[in-house]
């Protein structure tokens, strides 16, 4: 008796040992804060209630891991180089740094490290081929410890072009930021950056997790072995593909290696939008403001290029598409985006691409819609972008025009933003003599990617530009959680109602 009461004891604190992770699991609620970093030395910009600082984000989630930290990046340089002649931060003083805020990214930096040095399992993916500095800091970070892998990936070997642009961080299966920063001391406190930092929301980890895991895969095979030159019918262009895609016809692909792949009947050439994507009908606590336990409101991902898809994830341009569609009768849409271009960048020959200006230009006709589109004018401005934005324009003549008979009141409006100090950014010093820019290259610019209706709000990675969506690595969360889509709106009146932006019409003005 006494043996069996023994072993009873045994058996019960066997079944609660394994039952208090399920219990804490199911106790942490999923929480969502919207991110963004704001330069320095802009003084009339607003800030918006509840919104939390990247710098502040990204130390949370490496110094709150426990078991593992995903991150994916486009580059490194978290850690200032001002004595490097290569660096857009050469020749600049340490006053100066400190005034930049560049000792917000050494603390991203000692934060990841600090994570390592607690045996946390860390991966970091990024792009190859930029200088090769830009890879040290996540190689250092690996240098002799097991519990630290480093690969990079060069997608041009699997596309023809395109680059690791997703800026992703995986904490702990649960805990995740998705924006427009890079793992950059500048996108800190030099550059506009908008994101969204989700808590507690393991289901939505996961899925990211396994984006990450396919591009993880990809990085260890052979390209050569696994893609093949197509004729795009799509997009009316030869090019380079992974051999699974479905740009190939169906009788002459291979079996997809990755380790979740999406199956989609091939309706037309390219990847057929989805019908019905996948929704997470998710409560997602949004603080400050909401303690009381929300109702579920529907959320989803989605992924570029489309060869990277899964489950029932839409692709990218997919989620961009029907968030410009999701505008209610005579509301508003706003567009926030570093470039806007309708065409390829980096193909040859370059693709035509009017899938998001057409989205705008039928909501403006079919719902009345007035459409806001804020646009980055920088140092690295693309000047093609001027052309198409005034062509978009001209909907707004099409549809008061009497001439054509339309009786539609819908209106597009786009601004550049322009953050002070753009056209004075660079190296302080170059061949000796200084320059006279006031601060490092590749800053002062608006570089968020996102959309929000009236209803919807899409977070994204990538600019508004054809290769971002069909030969780079994005990711996007969307939800119709109402306080996400009304802070971000919040966030996208604060600058366009800012002395930092010019209407478009004005600016480089036909004589």
């Amino acid at each position: 008796m006494r043996m069996r009461r023994v072993l009873l004891h045994v058996v019960v604190l066997l079944l609660a040992s394994f039952s208090v992770p399920r219990v804490a699991e199911s106790s942490v609620r999923c929480k969502a804060w919207l991110v963004q970093s704001i330069p320095t030395d802009m003084p009339e910009l607003p800030r918006i209630s509840g919104v939390l600082s990247t710098g502040d984000v990204f130390q949370w989630l490496a110094n709150n891991s426990t078991r593992s930290l995903d991150i994916i990046a486009q580059y490194w340089q978290l850690l200032a180089n001002p004595k490097d002649p290569r660096s857009g931060d050469f020749g600049y003083s340490d006053s100066d740094l400190l005034r930049f805020g560049a000792h917000i990214g050494s603390l991203v930096y000692k934060s990841i490290d600090n994570a390592a040095n607690r045996n946390v399992n860390i991966r970091l993916l990024s792009h190859s081929g930029v200088y090769p500095d830009y890879t040290k800091e996540p190689s250092d970070l690996a240098y002799g410890r097991s519990n630290v892998e480093n690969v990079t990936l060069l997608l041009s070997k699997w596309w023809g072009s395109g680059i690791v642009h997703a800026k992703v961080w995986i904490s702990d299966g649960r805990d995740v930021y998705i924006g427009s920063a890079n793992n950059d001391w500048k996108s800190l406190t030099q550059v506009k950056e908008v994101g969204i930092y989700l808590s507690g929301c393991s289901r939505i980890a996961r899925k990211i997790r396994t984006y990450f895991d396919n591009l993880w895969r990809l990085a260890s095979l052979d390209s050569s072995m696994h893609t093949r030159n197509v004729s795009d019918q799509q997009w009316l262009i030869n090019r380079t593909v992974p051999c699974w895609s479905h740009f190939i016809p169906k009788k002459e692909r291979c079996r997809s290696p990755l380790p979740n792949y999406i199956e989609t009947p091939n309706v037309s050439p390219g990847y057929p939008s989805l019908s019905d994507p996948e929704m997470f009908s998710i409560k997602i606590e949004t603080l400050p403001g909401n303690h009381s336990c929300p109702q579920p409101q529907p959320s989803y991902l989605s992924f570029a290029p489309p060869e990277l898809l899964f489950g029932k994830h839409q692709s990218d341009e997919q989620g961009w598409v029907d968030t410009i569609k999701s505008v209610v009768e005579g509301g508003t849409l706003r567009i926030n985006t570093m470039d806007w271009l309708g065409q390829s960048q980096y193909t040859n020959p370059k693709v035509y691409w009017a899938s998001l200006s057409s989205a705008v230009s039928e909501v403006v006709f079919a719902k009345n819609a007035k459409v806001k589109i804020l646009v980055a004018y920088w140092g690295h401005f693309i000047d093609a972008t001027d052309g198409y934005l005034r062509s978009l324009l001209y909907s707004n003549v099409l549809c008061s025009s009497s001439y054509v008979q339309n009786t539609c009141s819908g209106q597009v409006e786009i601004r550049y933003y322009m953050v002070p100090g753009f056209n004075k950014t660079g190296p302080a010093v170059r061949n000796g003599t200084k320059t006279g820019n006031k601060y490092p290259d590749y800053t002062r610019v608006n570089h968020g990617k996102y959309a929000v209706s009236d209803v919807r709000a899409h977070i994204g990675t990538s600019n508004l530009v054809w290769d971002y969506f069909f030969a780079t690595s994005g990711v996007s969360f969307g939800t119709y959680n109402t306080k996400i889509v009304l802070t971000l709106q919040e966030i996208f009146d604060a600058d366009w109602n800012s002395p930092y932006v010019v209407p478009v019409q004005e600016f480089k003005q036909d004589h």
